[in-house]
């Protein structure tokens, strides 16, 4: 449930926050009357969204043995890389997205185009809205659909309820610190993932598992103990991990490691510049 909660809320204040900055600089600008353009595409994104994730949840299940697994670990390995490139884009955009977002408002405004203002809405509610219907349908893999409907309901109810508050309150949240604390446990899910991934092609025999059983923690944290179950769904935790789900654990790592030390160099070199 904590994964599918955590990707909600994330994406939902993403999301909130986008719709926030629009509303604001209509207001900012006394053209409030064009906020039902902003809704209009905001409510018509969040049902395309969930005529997706209701897509996706049923090809899942459309699928058996040999053939769930090889979605399961396609979708998940999928999952991870938009999951991860989220973060990165996330980071590198969150310096110039209100610029940006204030002046295409503007622009929308003076050209009195309410159909610009419905894409502008539309378009950035259904990116977060589409990255969250793949992304549970991967987390939906490692828990029960029951625990993923329950976590996602929780994350966008509180991630509206914070919206509210940026918008309506003078309440100043740290945003900054909060999506660095999250970027790091979505990087941590997303590595899971990848493991997670790996395995499933373990299973089905696409990808050798090299050594079957690296190691073997069943008997300190058991998989299928409540607990085990909480840290698979959490960091894609096995017990007993192939050699290749343990390498690609840590080449992930690695990559991570690589993209934030690459993207600390060229935000050094803009700044020199």
């Amino acid at each position: 449930m904590f994964p599918s909660f955590l990707l909600s809320l994330r994406e939902g204040i993403e999301a909130a926050l986008i719709i926030c900055i629009v509303l604001g600089v209509l207001k900012k600008v006394g053209k409030t009357q064009y906020s039902k353009y902003i809704w209009r595409g905001t409510w018509s994104a969040a049902l395309v969204s969930l005529i997706s994730a209701l897509i996706l949840n049923a090809i899942g299940a459309s699928f058996e043995g040999a053939a769930e697994e090889i979605f399961e670990g396609f979708a998940m390995l999928i999952a991870a890389g938009v999951l991860t490139w989220m973060i990165f884009w996330m980071q590198k955009q969150a310096r110039t997205m209100q610029t940006e977002l204030e002046a295409d408002v503007r622009r929308a405004v003076l050209g009195q185009s309410g159909k610009a203002l419905f894409l502008l809405a539309f378009v950035a509610v259904l990116r977060e809205g589409i990255e969250l219907a793949l992304f549970l349908t991967a987390a939906a893999a490692t828990s029960t659909a029951q625990q993923t409907l329950i976590g996602s309901l929780l994350g966008l109810t509180a991630s509206a309820a914070i919206g509210w508050l940026l918008f309506r309150t003078t309440v100043q949240l740290n945003l900054k610190a909060f999506f660095q604390v999250t970027s790091v446990l979505l990087l941590l899910f997303a590595a899971g993932l990848v493991a997670h991934g790996v395995h499933e092609f373990n299973e089905v025999g696409w990808i050798p598992g090299i050594i079957d059983h690296v190691w073997d923690m069943n008997l300190i944290i058991n998989e299928k103990g409540t607990f085990g179950l909480m840290l698979k769904a959490i960091f894609g935790y096995n017990g007993n991990p192939s050699l290749t789900e343990v390498l690609s654990y840590l080449l992930y790592f690695a990559a991570i490691i690589f993209g934030l030390r690459r993207n600390s160099i060229a935000s050094t070199a803009l700044q020199n510049s």
